[in-house]
């Protein structure tokens, strides 16, 4: 989700990398604003805590995957991980979303890319997602798949997992707009599995400090799993379908570029698998490419005389070109990697499957 013009310079604002008079004073103008955007948080969760505000029930399991923060914590690779694992406890899924980015009508970009990575599985965008959820009941699904879905309390859910980046696990300690935090750490009670996403990067003593902060927030109540994951680069892919393995970026000039809440972690991804990345740029999250846009790209990879143009599956789904400038463009496909807690994610959503709605129907 991207509220802002610029995540990446928001970012810097709000984790104190901007420094000066005028940063200081967006931080405090920010922190006021904070005040009562965290109130309504708060009392929104109370009023369905107390049973306040009604829930709607879908009539298959619901599985939501979501996160506390803005920006990316590698969900998308989560959502179909847990799809995966519904087609395997014999149950078709759905995917329902908010479809945000999207105009009316239209495949918003995360349901393009889910589309590559989960053929077969139906995916319906719609604000309201209760609607969402019946119109996917009615098409045939056993189980709903709620992407970024924590928040949205109305559909009622069976399972939450909410995805933790470990780069930035705490929202840059404030909640929004002077922070990351959609809501307060505290709000993990309502999770039953906590994923600590990009857990590869940091050492696990800092992991286990990581987690034992986030459920000490959490107490008396709070996650029963808590599971590491890397987001390991996967393989290449190009618009045609073609796939080219990691390799192919190894000691290369590559331009990369994305329109992701999290640009820094692509990056640092592209330069591990030893790419020379000649030009990098970071659009907005969800951006919509204009034909200035791709000319620009172009004109960039032909000046630094690219050898590859790659951005990410997200990004790719929006440019339906096999070349930019003179530098073939593909993008990189990341899939998750279980570093702990995967066997028991899994028993916990098999049981959520079996325990809901009856007999689960058969996988397409």
């Amino acid at each position: 989700m991207s509220l802002l013009p610029d995540a990446e310079a928001f970012r810097k604002l709000v984790d104190g990398s901007r420094r000066g008079m005028a940063a200081t004073l967006a931080r405090a103008a920010l922190g006021a604003l904070a005040v009562p955007y965290a109130a309504a948080v708060q009392a929104r969760n109370a009023a369905y805590d107390r049973g306040l505000l009604p829930v709607r029930r879908a009539g298959v399991p619901v599985i939501s995957v979501g996160n506390l923060t803005l920006g990316g914590t590698g969900k998308t690779p989560l959502v179909a991980w847990a799809a995966r694992r519904c087609l395997a406890g014999g149950r078709q899924p759905a995917i329902v979303s908010r479809g945000y980015g999207a105009a009316r009508g239209q495949t918003s970009d995360e349901a393009a890319e889910l589309a590559l990575l989960l053929p077969g599985v139906t995916h319906v965008a719609d604000r309201d997602r209760v609607a969402a959820a019946a119109a996917a009941v009615a098409q045939g699904a056993g189980a709903i798949v709620l992407d970024d879905g924590f928040q949205h309390r109305r559909l009622a859910r069976d399972l939450d997992i909410v995805a933790v980046d470990a780069t930035d696990p705490f929202g840059c300690g404030h909640i929004f707009p002077r922070g990351m935090l959609r809501e307060p750490l505290g709000g993990l009670a309502r999770a039953r599995a906590v994923v600590l996403t990009r857990a590869d990067t940091i050492e696990p003593d800092r992991r286990r400090a990581i987690i034992e902060k986030l459920a000490a927030r959490c107490r008396p109540s709070g996650p029963r799993v808590w599971a590491a994951a890397a987001h390991a680069p996967h393989r290449l892919r190009t618009s045609a379908g073609h796939e080219l393995p990691l390799a192919a970026v190894a000691g290369r000039r590559v331009v990369a570029w994305c329109g992701i809440g999290n640009p820094p972690a692509f990056r640092h991804t592209l330069e591990r698998l030893g790419a020379e990345i000649v030009e990098f740029r970071a659009f907005p999250d969800h951006h919509a490419y204009t034909s200035d846009d791709i000319a620009r790209l172009a004109r960039l990879a032909t000046a630094a005389r690219a050898d590859l143009a790659v951005t990410t599956l997200k990004d790719l789904v929006k440019l339906p070109h096999e070349t930019l400038g003179d530098a073939p463009l593909a993008a990189l496909e990341i899939a998750i990697e279980f570093l702990t807690g995967e066997a028991e994610l899994d028993e916990l959503v098999q049981a959520t499957l079996g325990a809901v709605g009856g007999a689960g129907r058969g996988a397409a």
